[in-house]
């Protein structure tokens, strides 16, 4: 089994550095890449869905992908507690019409010992935006968010 530091029990700045480094993983649109950092058999609950296991992250990850092009997230530390960490969200994506959307949410994570991420629930809403609106441009610059730092 592979692990993901930082470990918990997390402080201000490990959750805070967990929360980046999901960030950056989702932004690089990868499913493969991202689900490594989730259990063999992590749950999630996003939305109306759930899913069990790294199989079903990958393929409802590029399902999300294939749907919501342009896709560009933000990422918040909301609160932590042992191997517990809240985050708030918001991510712009446009669909195949062209409409631009702005999706916004909370999420609630726990972490096994080794840093991977056993669960997963995420509520989430959506609101259509013009293109002039928008004010996610892809993943964060080094000058956003300190140095560039390894995926999540």
């Amino acid at each position: 089994m592979t692990s993901r530091p930082p470990f918990p029990p997390f402080d201000e700045h490990t959750a805070a550095h967990k929360v980046q480094l999901a960030e950056d993983a989702w932004n690089t649109r990868d499913p493969e890449r991202v689900a490594l950092a989730y259990t063999e058999d992590s749950v999630w609950r996003n939305r109306d869905r759930h899913i069990v296991g790294r199989e079903q992250i990958i393929a409802f990850l590029t399902e999300k992908w294939e749907r919501e092009l342009d896709y560009a997230l933000r990422k918040e530390l909301w609160g932590f507690r042992g191997n517990r960490i809240a985050v708030r969200f918001q991510y712009e994506s446009r669909d195949h019409t062209g409409q631009w959307w702005r999706s916004y949410g909370n999420e609630l994570w726990e972490f096994t010992e080794d840093g991977l991420m056993s669960r997963r629930e995420a509520s989430i809403n959506d609101f259509p935006i013009d293109a002039s609106q928008r004010r996610i441009f892809g993943p964060r610059s080094e000058e956003e968010h300190g140095l560039l730092l390894p995926v999540f």
